[in-house]
């Protein structure tokens, strides 16, 4: 990964730093990791990932397809 400092400006560079491994999941990675998950944790976490997984997948799918409106732009 990589970020690209304009004019010295450190600040916003560790900003966009901070956001791409937000989207990449690394914060919630390495929170999940400080502490032993029991097996059945983990599967009720990964259950529960692929259901969320799969909602969105319909969501999106559903309005593709018109059946829902699309989420308007808040700005």
């Amino acid at each position: 990964m990589q970020v690209t400092v304009r004019d010295n400006n450190v600040d916003q560079a560790l900003r966009v730093l901070k956001k791409k491994l937000q989207r990449e999941g690394l914060f919630r990675e390495m929170k999940r990791r400080r502490a032993y998950e029991k097996p059945s944790e983990k599967k009720a976490r990964k259950m529960g990932e692929a259901i969320r997984r799969a909602r969105k997948a319909a969501r999106k799918q559903a309005q593709r397809e018109g059946l829902i409106a699309k989420p308007r732009s808040g700005r």
